[in-house]
C-alpha cells in the first residue's frame, strides 16, 4: 500500500533563537515562537538572512527527529512585515537594518507612518527629508533593506515555482539584488550559471512565466544541458542518436530543430562532433573543453611514444641485484623483466590485481633510478593513496593537485608544457581513480625528456569525474603495458585476494559463513541478513562487540565500514548514526547538516584544502569541541586541524563511507552492507574495490542475492570516452 502523503501545515511566529544556520545554503535550525497556540517549537530548514525577532509564516511538516524529538520541517518561508505603529517600531528597533538607531526610526516613523517600509522599498530618496539622514545613509538603509528581503523573495519564487530553495543562496551570491529582474528576463541562464538547477528548472521557470524562447534557443540550452549532465554521470561524450532522442522524449523538441540547433553549436565552437573513423556513422558530440582534453592527452601521450628514449649507461641486471640488496627483497622473474623493459619506453603501464607485486615494483622504480642518479616524482590522485604511497616506497609523495601546483582559488594548475615538472622519472600510482580534466593538465606538465610510470588497476571503479583514462589506455593497446599476472605465495593463501580475484572475473567468492562461535582463523566472511534493519543491527555488533573482541582491533581505528550508498537505512547517513550511538558514548554535541559531532568522533574530511594540509578521504577524530564558538578540532595522522563554523561542511562522520571515498587507502578490517535496495549501485567493480581496501579481515552482511547481482553487473565499463579509438586512429 502507497504511502499516504500528509498535507502541508501553516505555522506563523516570531524567531526567537537561531541555533544553527548554514551561511552558504542557509540551512536554519531555530526556535519559533507561536502566537496561538502559544508555545515555543523548534524549526528546520532553509532560512535565508532571517533574524531573531522577525515574525515569519512557514509551511511543511512535523516530523521527529531521533534525538531532538518533534521539529518542524519547512520547505517554504515568508518574512510577514509588521503593519502597526508599534510593529515598525520594534522592527526598525531590533538591529534588522543597520544605521537605524532608536532615535532615527521614531522620526522615520513619525514622518511616514504606516508607509515606511513602502518608502524603503520605493522611494529610498525621501528618507533624506529626516534630520540626520543625508544621500549616502539613505542609500545604505536602501542597499540592507534589499539585501535582507531579497533572498526571502527569491526562495518565495523559486518555491512557487516548484524548485528547491537551497538554490536561492547560489542566485543571490551569482546576481545580488537584481536576481529577480535578471530570473524573470532570461530564466534560461540559471541553467549556465547556477550549479545544480539545471535546463528542466530553467524550462519550468520560464514556461510558469509565459516566456516564449526562441525554439533554436530552448533547443541549444537543452543540448548543452544534457551534455553536461552526462558529464556528471561520468561519460565524455553523448553519442548524436542518443542525445536526439532524449531531447525528443524529454522536451518534445522535434528532430529536425535538435539537428540544427546542434549544427549551429557546432560552427560556434560550443561542442564538437565527431566520428571515430570514415566508415563510422556513429558520431560523438562532446563539450568543446572535453574534446579539447581528450584531444590534448592523446596527443600527448603520441608525442611521448614517438621521442627515442635515451639508453642507460649501464645494464640494468647489473643495477637490479643492488636493488634487491638495498631493499631487502628478491624479484621474480616476472618483476625482473618489467624493470628490465620499462626502461626503454617513454611511457608506460604495470597493471595487475592484488598480490601481484605492484607495491614491490613501484618501491623497485623508484630506487633503481635513484641508484642511476635520476629524481623521481611519485604522485597519486587522493591524500590519503599519496601519504600510502609515500609509507610504502619511503620516499616523499604528493597529490597530483599538489604537484601541479593548483590553486583552487582561482582554480588554475601552475605547472604546464611551458613551466613542467621538474622530474626525470614520474611515477603516478592508483590511476584508475584519474578523470579526464586530470589526465589532460598532468600529461600537460609532463617534460617530453621525463619518463612516465602509470600503476593501477583497471577493474577497480572508475574515476568520480568523467572518463575512464586507465582502462582506455590500456585497450588501446598503444601504450607499452605490463600485466602482473602472478599472485605471491603468500598472497594466493589469502582469501581475501583469493576472493578479490574471483569478483574480478566474474566468479562467486568463497564464502565462509560467520556462526557462531567464530573462526578466529578465516579471514572473509559472510553473514546473511534479508532485511535492511537487521544488515545495520548486525554492523553495529560487528564494530562494537564481535571483531574487536575476537580479533583485538580497535573499534574506530580498524574497522571501516564501505557502503555503496548514502541514503536509506543501510546508507553511509544511518550507519554513521548508528555507529555513533554505539561507540561513542561521550555528552556534549554540535549540529550541523546531517551530522551531530561529538569530541571523540571519528570523522571524513570531504574535499581537498591545502591550507590545511588536509585531503579528500583522509580519516581523523574530534579531539576538542567548543560548541559557544562552533569550532572543532580533529587529529589527522597525528596533526591538529582547526575548523570554523563555515569549515565544518569539510566534514561528515566517518564510521562508515563510501566505497568511492574509500579508493587508494587499505584498512585492517572492512565491512559491506550488500542489499538488493541497493540495486542501482551493486556492481562487480564497486564491489571489487570495496574488498581490495581490507589487509587482514572482510565481512559481507546482507544477502546472496545482492552479492551475486554486484558479481555479475559489469556496467561501469560502459562509460563513453573516445581515448581509445583516438589512440588507435592516430597511430593508423
Amino acid at each position: 500500500m502507497p504511502e499516504r502523503k500528509l498535507p502541508m501545515i501553516s505555522l506563523e511566529g516570531t524567531l526567537e533563537h537561531i541555533t544553527f544556520h548554514n551561511e552558504q545554503n542557509h540551512y536554519t535550525i531555530g526556535r519559533l515562537k507561536t502566537g496561538f497556540p502559544k508555545t515555543t517549537v523548534t524549526i528546520v530548514g532553509h532560512l535565508p538572512k532571517a533574524l531573531v525577532g522577525e515574525v515569519i509564516k512557514l509551511s511543511g511538516k512535523w516530523t521527529t527527529h531521533h534525538r531532538y524529538g518533534q521539529q518542524f520541517k519547512f520547505e517554504t518561508a515568508e518574512i510577514l512585515l509588521p503593519a502597526s505603529i508599534d510593529g515598525i517600531r520594534n522592527y526598525l528597533t531590533s538591529g534588522i537594518l543597520k544605521g537605524i538607531g532608536p532615535s532615527t526610526s521614531e522620526k522615520i516613523i513619525a514622518r511616514f507612518g504606516e508607509q515606511t517600509f513602502a518608502i524603503m522599498e520605493e522611494s529610498p530618496e525621501k528618507l533624506r527629508q529626516i534630520d540626520g539622514i543625508g544621500k549616502k545613509k539613505a542609500a545604505l538603509i536602501h542597499s540592507h533593506w534589499q539585501s535582507h528581503h531579497c533572498l526571502t523573495s527569491i526562495m518565495k519564487f523559486l518555491q512557487e515555482n516548484g524548485i528547491k530553495p537551497v538554490y536561492s543562496g547560489k542566485i543571490y551570491n551569482a546576481y545580488g539584488n537584481e536576481a529577480l529582474d535578471i530570473i524573470r528576463q532570461d530564466p534560461y541562464r540559471l541553467a549556465n550559471n547556477i550549479p545544480g538547477i539545471g535546463f528542466p528548472a530553467a524550462d519550468k521557470i520560464a514556461r510558469a512565466l509565459g516566456i516564449e524562447m526562441n525554439i533554436y534557443d530552448r533547443a541549444q540550452a537543452c543540448i548543452l544541458d544534457l551534455l553536461r549532465e552526462a558529464i556528471g554521470d561520468g561519460h565524455v561524450y553523448i553519442r548524436k542518436e542518443t542525445l536526439l532522442e532524449r531531447i525528443s522524449e524529454l522536451y518534445e523538441i522535434d528532430s529536425q530543430t535538435a539537428e540544427d540547433s546542434l549544427e549551429d553549436l557546432s560552427n560556434s565552437g560550443d561542442v564538437v562532433v565527431e566520428s571515430f573513423s570514415k566508415t563510422s556513422e556513429e558520431h560523438a558530440v562532446y563539450l568543446k573543453p572535453m574534446w579539447q582534453a581528450e584531444h590534448a592527452i592523446a596527443n600527448r601521450i603520441f608525442a611521448l611514444l614517438s621521442i627515442p628514449i635515451t639508453p642507460l649507461p649501464t645494464p640494468v641486471k647489473n643495477v637490479l641485484s643492488e636493488v634487491e640488496n638495498t631493499l631487502i627483497i628478491s624479484l621474480s622473474q616476472e618483476q625482473q623483466t618489467v624493470l628490465e623493459t620499462i626502461t626503454k619506453h617513454r611511457i608506460s603501464i604495470i597493471t595487475g590485481g592484488p598480490g601481484t607485486g605492484k607495491t614491490t615494483l613501484i618501491k623497485s622504480i623508484t630506487e633503481m633510478n635513484r641508484i642511476l642518479g635520476r629524481s623521481v616524482c611519485l604522485a597519486a590522485p587522493t591524500g590519503r593513496a599519496a601519504r600510502r604511497l609515500a609509507e610504502v616506497t619511503g620516499h616523499k609523495a604528493h597529490t597530483i593537485h599538489k604537484i601541479l601546483e593548483y590553486s583552487f582559488a582561482e582554480q588554475l594548475f601552475g605547472k604546464d608544457q611551458d613551466d613542467p615538472i621538474d622530474a626525470d622519472i614520474i611515477i603516478i600510482d592508483e590511476v584508475s581513480m584519474v578523470d579526464t580534466i586530470l589526465m589532460h593538465h598532468l600529461l600537460n606538465a609532463i617534460p617530453l625528456n621525463a619518463t612516465v610510470i602509470m600503476i593501477g588497476d583497471a577493474h577497480q571503479l572508475p574515476p568520480v569525474g568523467p572518463g575512464n583514462m586507465l582502462s582506455d589506455m590500456i585497450a588501446s593497446e598503444k601504450i607499452p603495458v605490463f600485466y602482473l599476472k602472478t599472485i605471491f605465495r603468500q598472497a594466493a593463501q589469502s582469501p581475501i585476494i583469493v576472493n578479490a580475484h574471483h569478483v574480478r572475473n566474474g566468479e562467486f567468492p568463497h564464502l565462509n559463513k560467520m556462526n557462531e562461535p567464530f573462526d578466529s582463523e578465516a579471514e572473509f566472511y559472510f553473514i546473511e541478513q534479508h532485511t535492511p534493519e537487521n544488515v545495520v543491527s548486525s554492523i553495529v555488533d560487528l564494530c562494537s562487540k564481535k571483531l574487536p573482541d575476537i580479533f583485538n582491533l580497535n573499534p574506530v581505528d580498524d574497522i571501516q565500514v564501505l557502503s555503496p550508498m548514502h541514503k536509506g537505512v543501510a546508507g553511509t547517513i544511518n550507519l554513521n548514526r548508528q555507529l555513533q550511538a554505539a561507540l561513542n558514548k561521550n555528552p556534549g554535541t554540535l549540529s550541523h547538516g546531517n551530522n551531530l559531532f561529538k569530541i571523540g568522533d571519528k570523522v571524513m574530511h570531504l574535499k581537498n584544502n591545502y591550507q590545511k594540509d588536509v585531503f579528500n578521504g583522509d580519516i581523523g577524530a574530534i579531539t576538542q569541541m567548543d560548541k559557544a564558538g562552533n569550532l572543532l578540532c580533529v587529529d589527522f595522522y597525528g596533526k591538529n586541524v582547526e575548523y570554523s563554523l563555515e569549515e565544518i561542511d569539510e566534514l561528515a562522520l566517518g564510521y562508515a563511507i563510501s566505497v568511492h571515498k574509500s579508493q587508494g587507502s587499505e584498512y585492517p578490517a572492512v565491512v559491506l552492507p550488500l542489499i538488493t535496495q541497493h540495486y542501482i549501485m551493486l556492481q562487480r567493480n564497486l564491489l571489487y574495490t570495496g574488498i581490495t581496501r581490507a589487509q587482514k579481515y572482510v565481512v559481507l552482511v546482507g544477502t546472496k542475492k545482492a552479492l551475486s547481482i554486484a558479481v555479475k553487473n559489469n556496467k561501469p565499463q560502459l562509460r563513453c570516452s573516445g581515448l581509445s579509438d583516438r589512440l588507435c586512429s592516430m597511430a593508423r
